[in-house]
Order: structure tokens, then C-alpha cells, then sequence
């Protein structure tokens, strides 16, 4: 097990707590097996009814994955120890969305990347002021992986696609807004909310809308309807094209956004959208995602991005290929091909 994880069970209720302050609560490997372990044990026991995930201190829940690692393994060991993270990793998020006890999830801070890999299968999704949610992943060349084309597409009217494209933050209220959220709780709510549900764990629904407050206003809202309108089509060059055409300042400012991402993991991420939709089961979109992962974490953009954005943060990538319409569908074919039988993604 780790420190990086405090784990506790007071009566019926589970406690998980991250605890890498430092790096926001970014997921290791050590981390999600920890999880993993702890849930399994819970389950098979018959004490535990209920889970509450949420980080120890800080001002993240968990801002994603272990970057550093798959960064240093697509540069020095051709993606081995990161294609075991995201097996691993993808393994927790699965076993979580299959869980049969509630997990109440309090998004309390930063919940980007891995943090929405594992906030997002729990039943409850607790929001606050704090909350600033975020599918960040095609700026430094990946793809909004851990279960992202399941929940992004099927958030309705675009969204989805929105999100996975710019990788726009949410605030708390446009969360609930777009259903990401189940409850709004001021932050000042949320030691009573956990202190109520340990003490009652067969109450949670009773008691967090109790405790909940409307929210303000979701901004996003007010865009929606452009969201609708620019990113209906899963063809990249159409919603660029579509952005384009369209003299508003709110226009110019995504497709602005949209031409530092890159081309590549965009066009992945469509396609994989418009794949997930399709599926009828879990499993199913993290087979799909381990592939996409497997290849695009040795592809060029990865390491770039990282790069760019993180590492010398000069944040000038030089995207390979350059152009959307560089990214052959023969490319994208090869990224979501089938594994060979032994490396495909299994669940635990």
C-alpha cells in the first residue's frame, strides 16, 4: 500500500482519501492498486455499504495521471511502463462504475483527466465553489482517456464533443448544469455531508440534498446553443470550418483554442466519441481506450505536447502531423486497430 492514499473504514462506511497534495492528487500506479485493492476487500466483505472518495488537503481532488511517467516511458522504454499504468489504471476506473456499493465522489477542487477517470463512475458526484472539472488531454497530444468517451458522449447536444476538443473548464454550477454532478454543496457543507453519511451510509441521497443549495448560474448555458450549432459535425475540418465561418468573439476565441491542440489526438478524440456512443458496455469503451492509449502514447505528439505544455511550459508544440488534414483516416485506423490477443485490456 502507499501514503499516497489514506484509507479508513469507520462502521459501515469506507473512506478513501488522496494524498500527493504536491502534484494535486495526480494519480501513480501505487495510488490506483491501493484503490483497487482496498475496493475489492470491501466489496467481498459484508461490513462496508458505502464509500466516500476525496482527497486529503489542497486545492485538487486529483488533477489526472502520472504524466512524468508516461512521458519518461514513451521516451525510453517504447510505452512498456506506461502502457501498464493506463492497463492498471483503466482496470480502477472499470471496477469502480461496476461497483454495487454507492461511492459519493466530492470533486472538491481541481477534477481533470484521471480525477474525472475516477470521480465519474460513482454514483454520487458531489460539487462545490472549488469544483474546476476539465478533459484537458488534447493540448499535450493524448486524448480524454479513463472512461472519457463513455461519459463525454453521452452528455447530449455536443457538449461532450465541446469539452473533449477545447478542454474547456467547468466551474461547480456548470457541472450540475450538464448532469457531471449529481449535488452543489458550499464547501463549508461538506465536513457535515461526510460526518452524516458515515454515521448513516444507507442514507446518502436523503442527505445530500439536505445539505445542497442551488447553484448560480451555469455560463456555459448561454453558449449552448453554439456549441450545438460548431460542433455537431464528428469531421474535425467541418467544426474548424464551422467556427471559421462565424464572426462572434465567442467563435473566434474556441477556434483560437482549438488551433494549439493537436490535430491528431482531436481527431481521435471524435472518432472515439462517436465509437463510445455506440457501445453497450463499459468493458467495451476501456478495450477501445487501452488501444488508442497503447499507440498514441509513442506517437510523436505525446511527448511534444508534454513537453510544451508541462516540462518547459514554452507552450510552442510542433504537432506531427501539422494539419488536420495531415491525419489520415489510415492513421486513425492503425490507433484504434485491435491489439494482438495477449495485449488486449482486461478487467480485474
Amino acid at each position: 500500500m502507499t501514503d499516497e492514499v489514506n484509507i479508513h473504514a469507520h462502521g459501515r462506511t469506507g473512506h478513501i482519501s488522496l494524498n500527493r497534495p504536491k502534484a494535486l492528487h495526480a494519480l501513480t500506479l501505487d495510488m490506483c492498486h491501493a484503490m483497487s485493492k482496498t475496493l475489492a476487500e470491501w466489496a467481498a466483505g459484508g461490513e462496508i455499504e458505502a464509500v466516500i472518495l476525496d482527497h486529503a488537503e489542497g486545492r485538487g481532488f486529483c488533477a489526472g495521471g502520472d504524466i512524468n511517467l508516461l512521458r519518461h516511458s514513451a521516451l525510453n522504454d517504447d510505452g512498456r511502463s506506461g502502457r501498464k499504468f493506463f492497463h492498471d489504471e483503466y482496470q480502477l476506473n472499470h471496477q469502480m462504475f461496476e461497483y454495487d456499493k454507492p461511492i459519493v465522489a466530492f470533486m472538491d477542487g481541481i477534477t481533470m483527466g484521471g480525477g474525472v477517470g475516477i470521480a465519474l463512475p460513482c454514483k454520487y458526484r458531489v460539487a462545490t465553489e472549488h469544483t474546476r472539472f476539465a478533459m484537458p488531454e488534447t493540448g499535450i497530444g493524448l486524448f480524454p482517456d479513463v472512461g472519457g468517451g463513455w461519459h463525454l458522449s453521452r452528455l447530449g447536444g455536443r457538449l461532450g464533443q465541446f469539452l473533449a476538443l477545447t478542454g474547456a473548464r467547468l466551474d461547480g454550477a456548470e457541472c450540475v448544469w450538464a448532469g457531471i454532478a449529481t449535488h452543489y454543496l458550499p464547501t463549508e457543507k461538506l465536513a457535515e455531508a461526510k460526518a452524516r453519511i458515515t454515521e448513516h451510509p444507507d442514507r446518502i441521497s436523503g442527505i445530500l440534498s439536505e445539505l445542497s443549495v442551488s447553484p448560480p448560474e451555469a455560463r456555459i448555458e448561454a453558449n449552448f446553443d453554439a456549441i450545438k450549432k460548431h460542433f455537431a459535425s464528428d469531421r474535425y475540418e467541418d467544426i474548424l470550418a464551422s467556427l471559421e465561418a462565424d464572426d462572434s468573439e465567442w467563435a473566434a476565441k474556441e477556434l483560437a483554442t482549438l488551433r494549439t491542440k493537436s490535430p491528431q489526438t482531436c481527431k481521435v478524440a471524435l472518432r472515439q466519441l462517436a465509437e463510445s456512443e455506440k457501445l453497450d458496455s463499459f468493458a467495451d469503451n476501456m478495450r477501445m481506450e487501452y488501444r488508442i492509449a497503447s499507440r498514441v502514447l509513442t506517437r510523436p505528439d505525446f511527448s511534444e505536447g508534454v513537453r510544451a505544455v508541462i516540462v518547459d511550459k514554452t507552450n510552442d508544440p510542433q504537432w506531427d502531423p501539422a494539419t488536420p488534414e495531415g491525419v489520415s483516416e489510415e492513421l486513425l485506423d492503425s490507433i484504434f486497430a485491435p491489439l494482438p490477443a495477449d495485449e488486449e485490456w482486461k478487467p480485474l
